[in-house]
């Protein structure tokens, strides 16, 4: 039986307003003093809190965003009596508001511009919230496409891609329900824009590289012998 539209409408809402709550912007508040969106990317998720914070920050940030829209997932589903179409909305709903955050807005050259994070950790968060074991599938893909290709950006958009193949061979084996199956795609959509800088950077060759590759690089850097003689960093 469908919830009254009211209802469906204050889960929504809600989740976006769970998934707006700046959690490393908090965070590093509180640790160091500093402003989060005037540091390094700006971004207030968990890479930029380990930047400017701390490995411990950036894991605290990462935990929470997480946490927060795992938490909009099971509030719409006590909300709704368990509607599967209502629970994804409120899992993208949770990433938006990650990424587009209404306590960061700010005017600029007279615009209205939301900050905010680029979504991984709220993605694999709300994702658990649907279905908790697809963290098993998702996070593994997420640090195994960081440690070998090497670029946070690629890792974070993978997770996503993660959640749209879970969900949909989940439904196509009949042991998940249809309305998950919205959540990958335009999740996937919301990570790209967030990451559209990054992008760019991808195809000018300056994205930051991290993982193995960035360790064979500084090896072969610091390598005694002769350029071009030294190790190779593995392909990507």
């Amino acid at each position: 039986m469908a919830s009254p539209f009211w209802m469906v409408v204050l889960a929504v809402g809600a989740a976006y307003l769970l998934g707006s709550i700046p959690t490393g912007l908090v965070l590093v508040r509180l640790s160091t003093g500093k402003d989060l969106r005037q540091e390094h990317s700006g971004r207030t998720g968990g890479s930029n809190a380990a930047r400017a914070a701390g490995t411990w920050a950036g894991i605290g940030t990462m935990i929470g965003d997480g946490l927060k829209a795992a938490a909009a997932v099971w509030l719409a589903h006590a909300l709704t009596a368990g509607q599967p179409l209502v629970e994804a909305l409120a899992g993208i709903m949770a990433v938006l508001g990650h990424n587009y955050s209404l306590f960061m807005i700010e005017r600029r050259e007279g615009k209205l511009h939301f900050r905010g994070g680029a979504g991984g950790a709220p993605t694999v968060g709300a994702a658990i919230g649907l279905w908790g074991p697809s963290a098993l599938f998702m996070i593994p893909t997420g640090i195994g496409v960081l440690l070998v290709i090497g670029y946070a950006s690629v890792a974070t958009i993978s997770v996503g891609v993660a959640a749209t193949v879970v969900f949909l061979v989940r439904a196509v084996l009949g042991i998940g329900p249809w309305g998950y199956v919205v959540f990958g795609p335009v999740v996937v959509v919301l990570l790209l824009l967030a990451l559209r800088p990054n992008l760019v950077r991808l195809r000018q060759g300056t994205e930051r590289v991290v993982g193995l590759r960035a360790w064979w690089r500084k090896r072969a850097l610091s390598s005694p012998e002769a350029p071009g003689e030294g190790p190779q960093p593995p392909s990507a």
